[in-house]
């Protein structure tokens, strides 16, 4: 049986994440992989669920795309475009987080 040892779960267990945490480290990408160039520079962070997990994502609505962002400042979960791609221009969307609205 393989269990998940940040959260305690056993591989078949779901848990559901409210998609709130905090930024716990990041970096200012600015030679950005292919499919990301036209969004460089942006930051991409490590974030802290709320429920114990970290996630990589992409940081979004800042006041500019480099900031300002803190470690420890409070994110919320967004779904955002990634990107488009190929000839027909399909739009590829996931998350991203952004500060918390207060």
């Amino acid at each position: 049986m393989s269990v998940n040892k940040v959260l305690q779960l056993k591989a078949d267990e779901q848990i559901k994440l409210t998609g709130k945490g905090e930024v716990y480290s990041y970096t200012i990408v600015t030679d950005a992989p292919e499919g990301f160039t036209e969004q460089a520079p942006y930051i991409l962070a490590l974030i802290k669920l709320d429920e114990g997990p970290l996630i990589t994502a992409q940081l979004t609505d800042l006041e500019t795309p480099t900031g300002p962002v803190e470690i420890g400042q409070r994110v919320e979960m967004v779904t955002r475009k990634l990107r488009t791609e190929g000839t027909s221009g399909m739009i590829i969307y996931g998350y991203k987080f952004r500060p918390v609205l207060a």
